[in-house]
C-alpha cells in the first residue's frame, strides 16, 4: 500500500510564511535608529490588550519575547536588534530567518521565570501564551506594569486555553502584526508582511476550492501524560477556523475548550476522515509525527480506524496550529493534503 502521508518542508514553510520580510526590514531598521534618537512623535502609545490598557513610553529597544511565535513575528518586522532575549523554542527555525534568530540570546531552554526576566533588564515583555505571564513563570502583567515593563499578549490567549469569542481569525493575526509595528514605529514594516501573509491565504482559498465534500477531521496536537490523552484542537481557535474555510468539520468543535484532552476511545468512535498531525520538536515524548504515527499504527484501538489503516495523515509544523507568522501556512498545507488524499 502506498504510504499516503503529506510532509510540508519547516523550511520552506517559514521561507514562504515570510514572504516580502527581507523589504520589511529596510524600513524597521531605519524606523529603529530614529527611535534611539529621540522617538517618534506618537510616544507615549497606548493600546487596548486583552481587557487592559497598556501604555509604552516610548519604542522598546530591549525587548523579551517569550516565545518562538513572538519572537518570529519581531524577527519578520525587521527588530531582531531590538530583542534582548527570549526563551521556549518548539519548532526548527527556518533557514531564511536562522542567522538572525541564532543572535538573539536564549535566556533558558524551558519557561522564562521572573527573576531570569528581570536580569535581561527589559522594556517590554511580548507573549504568545497567557501562561507564560503568571506568578509561577515571567512574571504577572500587572506586576510587570508596575515596574514599568510594557506586556503584549496575543489576543488568541487572553486567557489560557479558552475559546476566543466569536472565534480566532487571520484578521486577529495580521491585526496583532501591525499592532506589535505600531509598538516599535515600524508601521510600513507591519503593513508588508500582513500583505505576504494575505497572499498566502488567498493561495489556500483557491486551493480549497478543489477540495470536494466534507471532510471529518482530527488536529492531534500533542498527549500530555501518556499517549492514552491527546490534545486536540476544539472550537475557537485557528485549527477551526481553517477547517471552515476548507469546508470541512472539525470533529472536536463541540469541546468545552481551544484545546481539550479526549480519549481515543472518543476519536474512534467520531471516525476522521483524515487525522492532522502536529510535527513538535520539544523533546517531550510522543512530540514528533513520527512518534505518533507510531503510536497509531501499533495501538490496537488506533489501529483500527479507517484513517490509520490508509494512510490518511497530514503533516504539519506544530507552529501552524498555534497563532504565529507560520499559521497562515495551515490553510494551503491542509486543503493540498485533502485534494492529495482525494479525501471527500
Amino acid at each position: 500500500m502506498r504510504l499516503r502521508i503529506i510532509i510540508i518542508s519547516v523550511i520552506a514553510a517559514a521561507t514562504l510564511g515570510l514572504a516580502g520580510c527581507g523589504a520589511a526590514s529596510g524600513p524597521a531598521s531605519n524606523d529603529a535608529a530614529s527611535a534611539a534618537a529621540g522617538g517618534s512623535d506618537g510616544f507615549p502609545l497606548t493600546v487596548e490588550n486583552c481587557d487592559a490598557d497598556v501604555t509604552i513610553e516610548h519604542t522598546p529597544q530591549r525587548a523579551v519575547s517569550l516565545n518562538q511565535s513572538a519572537t518570529e513575528i519581531m524577527i519578520a518586522l525587521g527588530l531582531e536588534d531590538r530583542i534582548a532575549g527570549t526563551s521556549y523554542e518548539t519548532d526548527p527555525i527556518g533557514e531564511d530567518i536562522v542567522d538572525a534568530y541564532a543572535e538573539i540570546p536564549l535566556l533558558t531552554d524551558g519557561l522564562l521565570k521572573h527573576e531570569t526576566l528581570l536580569e535581561a533588564e527589559p522594556d517590554f515583555v511580548y507573549s504568545s501564551f497567557a501562561s507564560f505571564l503568571t506568578a509561577e513563570n515571567a512574571g504577572e502583567r500587572t506586576e510587570l506594569h508596575d515596574l514599568g515593563v510594557p506586556t503584549y499578549l496575543s489576543e488568541f490567549d487572553c486567557t489560557y486555553h479558552v475559546a476566543v469569542a466569536g472565534g480566532a481569525t487571520f484578521e486577529m493575526l495580521f491585526d496583532e502584526i501591525e499592532t506589535i509595528a505600531q509598538i516599535f514605529d515600524v508601521p510600513d514594516g507591519g503593513e508588508e508582511v500582513v500583505a505576504a501573509q494575505q497572499a498566502v491565504v488567498d493561495e489556500g482559498l483557491e486551493i480549497a476550492k478543489q477540495v470536494e465534500g466534507t471532510p471529518k477531521l482530527v488536529w492531534f496536537y500533542s498527549t500530555a501524560a501518556s499517549a492514552s490523552t491527546p490534545s486536540v484542537a476544539g472550537p475557537g481557535g485557528l485549527p477551526q477556523t481553517v477547517t471552515e474555510m476548507l469546508g470541512a468539520e472539525n470533529l472536536f468543535s463541540d469541546a468545552a475548550t481551544k484545546w481539550p484532552e479526549v480519549s481515543w476511545d472518543e476519536i474512534a468512535l467520531r471516525d476522521p476522515d483524515v487525522i492532522i498531525l502536529g510535527d513538535l520538536t520539544r523533546g517531550y515524548p510522543g512530540d514528533t509525527a513520527e512518534e505518533k504515527i507510531e503510536f497509531l499504527k501499533s495501538d490496537p484501538l488506533t489501529s483500527t480506524m479507517d484513517a490509520v489503516i490508509n494512510d490518511r495523515f497530514i503533516i504539519v509544523p506544530g507552529q501552524y496550529m498555534d497563532p504565529s507568522i507560520h499559521s497562515v501556512q495551515a490553510l494551503p498545507t491542509v486543503a493540498q493534503g485533502l485534494v492529495d488524499l482525494a479525501v471527500k
